[in-house]
């Protein structure tokens, strides 16, 4: 990859006191100069040389330079404008207009951004001595916590003596019970129109939060984890103490409410908390109407405090925090976590975030994310293209259609009389769509799904026009109904009504006025046992749990659906797959065009970065991600590190035939022939005779791995195996994955003490699996990694070949070579460079990587291969000449 950046800053003139390579220092000047020219950059930095910490320096480094031009130019304009001078431009074309027009309006448009510069400046400043104050003000908080704990003494008071008075008074439980029931009914929708309303601020919030939001860095990186270890980097970076840092996750992650943390599934989480939010705007409506009796009692949440969140969005700006920290400091502080870091991201100068929140639109809008103008860096984006695919597919089976409809169905038979027209509309438009949805996979709604069988099975690709038109609902607004679902909240509901009176923990008895429901819970538990049956009889109780959640509460999946649907015909298709019943079966919406939900980003912000460590090859993000968003070649701009290990540290071996002089070829047509397992086995064997510690071998699947393990089994190439080396495979359950790896590693251990016979540890995994992303075999743990043929994806899945025949029709010919074929080769070198990517881990690592496949050799694979790797690769015809380099 070409290095050619924009013009950085002078080398060495990064506070980078770690900074023992030059590489660091060329990635932080390509970085720079990439924010400086507002380029859209594919960096790319193998795992050990600082890639977390050369993107914190780099960006800052560039972030703090920008701040003071522009404080500078501020001080300029605010010198112009307060000394009377003729020093701005006019912002609008007075050609034509008279003399006295020209300069009137010059002169407003030179008082108007002076005021907006004075009022910024001013806010600026109030904001920086505030947050100063209460750095070096250590009595500040103690005085807040003083009075949060003064506030739960008073409200414990209170508690105990409603208690008392309400004792003796048992005759108002049914009421009470009636009276809650009306949380499940369905506020009147009073309009079509969208309004704009922020989600989480009262409407007396206080000005600071119509702040204007300051130049940042949005970070983003795939997991939790990922993130907390980055915003460790950063306050162990020499921007650690004065940098303003937020990090923002889900509600899932950062809620402090113990009964909303209950219900586990993140939609029933999100759904619960936006309902008590509405719940206590309605309570502050209700207090204004003193003459009314109030009818309901409302659950209101106590973290939801506008005072508290205020203070824990200062401690959070003030210093760095991790989300675990957060937590922490929400529980003290009795403020929501998840809301108060959202009040801080307009003044944050870097906000930390899961990528799947920044490229999800709705999700993007909802947070107060604000794209407009900054900097955007994606960070473990190997996967970015089938991220954003996912993100905007969905998927629903026949049985959670069929659910919903019956749920739905009793719902709105229960509620009829109390249902406003609008509501009333809108639920018997979503139960329509349901029934002709249910039609297209060939069943019947009012007919349990389980015990329909489907005449013709088989999968049906349709365009999303074509699909709407056959199911005979193209005449429906699935825009309205969207927005609808999302603003009644109306699954939360549905899901409330089913718990009380669908689940076998119902808290009131089924009585005569209804008995009609009973017909539903025998239904809800026809599905789960249907659903028992098919899955595995001894699941985790956290995942049996998951299972009886999602079912019970069907609506949630299908809203994702149905806001699938509203895509362009042209950029995605549905999918009807007709199994066996119609409770198998299934609709599923693919995307095929991710390019479309990442143009915005990459039109709003003045720089995005995509990194990685395994970022070859970089044709894909080139063409389908960022020329198809309307990116500029121009614009776009690649930059890929050495790495910071000796060349002698990496031997890296293309092996084209095994010792009996097989010549090896994993095809699907000849990897399942006995003598290519034969030798996969003798190449193993002779290399744990010689590689101590741990040797990891990756298989194209765990079916094929299977199959290789069982032959070796029966030919007793297995005893020979573990004769030198205990064989672990990898298992399919990712809750396993932890004990493997901990018995991996002590069996490594163990055997690197003298005397034993074992030289170390064989682990058997599957590319793509739980160990080929994310896993860490530095040092003994992975002293040699094999690659045992080429992990080609299954080309007869109908999505894949969807996906093949949309590229072919729309990209043009790269190299002579189809779209297709590129797409293919591709999403194998992909999982290659990710599974090999697992051994070299620090500075002082080293390891071998065997290619077992003469295809790699060939030049369209070979340069596919990271720069790092490829430099000091060999490639060996024979095996004798390969195992005399191992020795050495």
């Amino acid at each position: 990859m070409e290095s050619g950046a924009a013009e950085g800053p002078a080398p060495g003139r990064f506070p980078f006191p770690y900074a023992p390579y030059r590489i660091q220092e060329q990635f932080m000047e390509a970085l720079y100069g990439a924010l400086e020219a507002g380029r859209v950059g594919i960096f790319e930095s193998p795992t050990g040389t600082g890639k977390s910490l050369s993107l914190i320096c780099g960006a800052l480094s560039w972030l703090r330079d920008w701040e003071e031009q522009r404080r500078q130019e501020e001080e300029r304009l605010l010198a112009l404008g307060a000394g009377g001078q003729d020093g701005l431009a006019p912002q609008q074309d007075t050609a034509g207009q008279p003399d006295w027009v020209t300069a009137f309006v010059h002169n407003k448009e030179e008082r108007d951004r002076v005021n907006r510069l004075k009022d910024e400046h001013i806010r600026r400043k109030k904001r920086e001595d505030s947050l100063e104050k209460i750095r070096h003000n250590v009595q500040l908080k103690y005085a807040a916590k003083r009075k949060r704990c003064e506030e739960d003494e008073a409200k414990r008071l209170l508690q105990l003596s409603k208690e008392a008075l309400s004792q003796g008074a048992g005759e108002g439980i049914l009421d009470q019970l009636d009276h809650n029931e009306e949380e499940l009914i369905l506020a009147e929708y009073e309009s079509d129109d969208e309004k704009k309303v922020v989600s989480g601020l009262e409407e007396d919030d206080d000005d600071d939060l119509e702040e204007e939001h300051v130049t940042k860095i949005y970070y983003c990186s795939r997991t939790h984890s990922q993130l907390s270890q980055f915003v460790r980097e950063v306050q162990k970076s020499p921007f650690g103490k004065d940098t303003r840092l937020v990090s923002l996750g889900s509600r899932q992650n950062l809620c402090v409410n113990e009964e909303v943390r209950r219900l586990g599934a993140l939609q029933l989480i999100n759904d619960r908390c936006m309902e008590m939010q509405k719940n206590k705007h309605e309570k502050k409506s209700d207090e204004e109407n003193e003459g009314k009796k109030r009818r309901v009692s409302r659950t209101v949440c106590p973290f939801y405090s506008y005072e508290q969140m205020q203070f824990l969005r200062d401690e959070v700006l003030v210093e760095v925090k991790d989300i675990e920290q957060l937590v922490s400091l929400g529980r003290e502080t009795k403020a929501c976590p998840y809301y108060g870091s959202r009040f801080a991201i307009p003044a944050a100068q870097l906000v930390v975030l899961p990528y799947q929140m920044l490229l999800h639109e709705p999700t993007r809008n909802a947070a107060g994310i604000k794209l407009k103008d900054q900097v955007v860096i994606i960070d473990e984006a190997h996967n970015l293209i089938d991220t954003i695919t996912c993100i905007h597919s969905a998927e629903v089976s026949g049985s959670q259609l069929c659910c919903a409809h019956s749920q739905l169905s009793q719902y709105m038979e229960r509620y009829r009389k109390r249902l406003k027209a609008k509501n009333l509309m809108y639920i018997k438009q979503i139960l329509y769509l349901l029934e002709r949805f249910v039609a297209m996979l060939g069943g019947n709604v009012n007919q349990n799904p389980g015990c329909q069988a489907v005449s013709q099975t088989g999968t049906v690709l349709k365009s999303i026009n074509d699909f709407l038109f056959e199911s005979q609902t193209d005449n429906i607004n699935l825009f309205k109904v969207q927005r609808y679902c999302e603003k009644s909240l109306i699954s939360r509901k549905l899901f409330g009504f089913v718990e009380r009176y669908g689940g076998p923990a119902s808290a009131v008895k089924i009585n005569k006025e209804n008995q009609k429901l009973a017909g539903l819970q025998n239904f809800l538990l026809t599905l789960q046992q249907g659903s028992d049956k098919e899955g595995t009889p001894q699941s985790p109780p956290v995942e049996a749990e998951h299972d009886q959640l999602r079912t019970a509460s069907p609506l949630m999946q299908i809203e994702g659906f149905l806001s699938a649907l509203t895509n362009a015909n042209q950029d995605g298709r549905v999918i009807l797959n007709r199994q066996g019943t119609v409770g198998q079966s299934s609709l599923k919406f693919l995307l095929l065009n991710p390019a479309v939900h990442f143009a915005k980003v990459v039109e709003e912000c003045r720089a995005v970065i995509i990194a990685g460590g395994t970022m070859q090859p970089v044709a894909d993000f080139r063409e389908q991600l960022l020329c198809c968003a309307g990116v500029d070649p121009a614009r776009i701009v690649e930059f890929s590190c050495g790495h910071v290990i000796p060349p002698e540290n990496i031997l890296p071996i293309i092996l084209c035939s095994g010792p009996s002089n097989q010549q090896l070829e994993f095809t699907y047509q000849t990897r399942d022939l006995p003598q290519m397992m034969d030798e996969t086995g003798r190449i193993l064997c002779n290399l744990c005779n010689v590689i101590p510690g741990g040797v990891v071998c990756f298989f194209p699947s765990y079916e094929y791995e299977k199959q290789v393990y069982g032959h070796w089994e029966k030919t007793g190439l297995l005893s020979r195996l573990s004769a030198k080396k205990k064989i672990f495979q990898e298992p399919k359950k990712a809750n396993q994955v932890e004990q493997v790896l901990v018995e991996y590693a002590k069996c490594i251990k163990r055997c690197s003490q003298p005397g034993g016979q074992m030289t170390g540890a064989l682990l058997l995994s599957v590319v793509g699996g739980k160990m080929s992303e994310g896993i860490n075999f530095s040092d003994d743990l992975g002293r040699c990694v094999i690659m045992v043929g080429m992990p080609y994806p299954n080309i007869r899945s109908p999505e894949l070949q969807e996906k093949m025949t949309w590229l072919d029709k729309t990209m043009p010919r790269a190299a002579g070579q189809a779209p297709s074929r590129v797409l293919i080769e591709n999403l194998c070198m992909k999982a290659v460079n990710q599974s090999i990517g697992r051994a070299i881990r620090h500075q002082k690592d080293f390891a071998s990587i065997l290619l077992l496949d003469h295809r790699y050799a060939r030049p369209a694979i070979f340069n596919k291969l990271p720069q790092w790797i490829r430099e000091r690769t060999q490639v060996k015809p024979a095996f004798g000449s390969a195992f005399a380099e191992l020795r050495k």
